[in-house]
C-alpha cells in the first residue's frame, strides 16, 4: 500500500467520487489515529492530515490503495469540544455514508488502545451489526500500553465488542501487515461477489 493517494473530500453523496472499487470505512471517535493509521499503511506522513486537536477531520476523506479497495476516513463522533451545530452535522454525515453507500464492503473501528470501547464506540459497533456490515477493531496507540498491559487489555476489548481487535501502532508498525492482509481478503472477497 506504499501508493495509498488522497483522492477526494466530501460532505454529501453527490460529491462522492464516482468509481467501480470497494470501500473500507474508517469510523471512530475524534482524535483515535484514523489519519494516522492511513499515513502508516501508505508508508508516508503526509497523506492524511493530522491534528493534535481533536474533531478536526469534519469532512468524508476518500483515498485509493493499490490493494484495489478504497479507504474512507469518516469524521470522528463524541468529541464535546466540538461546536454542537458541527456535531450535529456528522452524525447524518456518517449515517448518510454507512446506509447509502453501495461500494462500502466493510468498517474498520478505530478504537484507542488506552482506554478501550466507550459507551459511544458500543453503539457504534452495535449499529455496525444492525446493518450487517462487516467490521474488526483495530486498537490504535498500542505502543503507548505498557508491555505488561497488552495482553489484558486485548482480551478485555475483545470480551467487550465480541469482535476479533487488531493491535496497532502507527508509529512501530505493528498490525500494519495484518491489516493490509484484511483488506486485501475483503477485496478479493468483493471482486467474488461482483
Amino acid at each position: 500500500m506504499e501508493t495509498v493517494r488522497f483522492v477526494k473530500s466530501a460532505v454529501r453523496p453527490d460529491q462522492y467520487p464516482v468509481h467501480p472499487e470497494p470501500e473500507v470505512a474508517l469510523v471512530g471517535r475524534s482524535n483515535v489515529g484514523k489519519s494516522s493509521l492511513i499515513n502508516a499503511l501508505a508508508g508516508r506522513r503526509n497523506v492524511a492530515k493530522v491534528s493534535g486537536q481533536p474533531g478536526r477531520t469534519q469532512t468524508i476523506n476518500f483515498y485509493s490503495t493499490p490493494e484495489g479497495v478504497w479507504l474512507v476516513d469518516l469524521p470522528g463522533y463524541g468529541y464535546a469540544a466540538v461546536p454542537k451545530r458541527v456535531q450535529s452535522r456528522f452524525g447524518p454525515m456518517i449515517e448518510t455514508y454507512l446506509e447509502g453507500r453501495e461500494q462500502l464492503i466493510a468498517v474498520l473501528l478505530i478504537l484507542d488502545a488506552r482506554h478501550g470501547p466507550t459507551a459511544l464506540d458500543l453503539d457504534m459497533k452495535e449499529w455496525l451489526v444492525h446493518m450487517g456490515l462487516p467490521s474488526v477493531a483495530v486498537a490504535t496507540k498500542w505502543d503507548k500500553l505498557k508491555r505488561s498491559e497488552q495482553a489484558r487489555r486485548r482480551k478485555e476489548m475483545e470480551s467487550a465488542l465480541g469482535w476479533q481487535v487488531i493491535p496497532f501502532s502507527a508509529t512501530k508498525g505493528l498490525g500494519r501487515n495484518d491489516l493490509r492482509a484484511l483488506l486485501r481478503g475483503w477485496a478479493r472477497d468483493a471482486d467474488r461477489r461482483a
